[in-house]
């Protein structure tokens, strides 16, 4: 855990914030790649990506606030704005990022599904950074575990305090309990999930537009469903399953949708 990369008297620069902001430009290095090898002008994309990772961010703040108000900001509601010390759900920012692309789609009249297979192949790369910040700042952790891959997050950590206030810690201890990095877990499962993109994207985009977008709804659904069986942080359910379990199912359906339309056309 390094949740400061840089931190000088009342200057902190979050190692969090650093890995988004790395992810992104890693993520619009190769949107420029690709949109030079299809043709397409990157330029304009530069506006929308940067109003797309806005987005991204206020919906992850918001969806971790409806999830979290009462146990992290009934009690503290001017806390919401605090982004410096946590707190995004990544479905959230997926779906007002979504939202406001489709918008964009529909008043410059662009088509929607070749832009979204581009935008798809990268997603993967910048969650990458975003979860290995997740691991620097220590939340998003997973269940506690005996195993060698096992890691204990220090003194004033999420797993440090959900233990604590659990009675599985006393208030001395220096360190958690070991927990599975599930932050390290995903980062690796979307870096993987990018290389199947990308590589789908140079076979595919062309003729099939709208399979790449489909498929990663599918690789993601089914990657983040498993994976909440692993997390240890607090979450809220609907019935058995997590929040994320249930959008995974929906986004899993999506997906499947997705990649029918695009077989369905014509080959171009």
């Amino acid at each position: 855990m390094y949740p400061d990369l840089i931190s000088i008297g009342a200057l902190h620069i979050r190692t969090y914030g650093c890995c988004m902001a790395l992810g992104f430009l890693a993520a619009w290095q190769v949107v420029a790649w690709l949109c030079r090898r299809t043709g397409r002008a990157p330029e304009p994309l530069s506006n929308l990506m940067v109003a797309l990772m806005v987005a991204g961010v206020l919906g992850s703040r918001i969806a971790y606030v409806i999830e979290h108000w009462q146990q992290e900001f009934a009690a503290h509601p001017l806390s919401v704005v605090r982004l410096d010390q946590g707190g995004l759900m990544f479905y959230g920012g997926l779906i007002l990022s979504a939202a406001y692309f489709l918008l964009w789609c529909l008043i410059r009249r662009e088509r929607m599904l070749p832009l979204a297979d581009i935008l798809a192949t990268v997603i993967p790369l910048g969650h990458a950074f975003g979860r290995v910040g997740c691991f620097f700042y220590g939340c998003c952790y997973g269940r506690l575990s005996q195993s060698a891959v096992a890691v204990s997050f220090p003194r004033g950590s999420p797993a440090w305090y959900e233990q604590v206030n659990a009675g599985l810690l006393p208030s001395s201890a220096t360190a958690s309990l070991p927990v599975l990095p599930t932050q390290l877990f995903e980062a690796a499962a979307v870096l993987l999930l990018f290389a199947v993109l990308l590589a789908l994207y140079m076979r595919f985009a062309m003729s099939r537009p709208g399979l790449v977008f489909g498929c990663y709804f599918v690789g993601y659904a089914l990657e983040r469903f498993a994976l909440e069986y692993l997390r240890g942080d607090p979450r809220a359910a609907i019935g058995p399953l997590s929040i994320s379990q249930t959008i995974s199912l929906a986004l899993l359906l999506g997906g499947f949708s997705l990649m029918a339309v695009a077989f369905s056309r014509k080959k171009r």
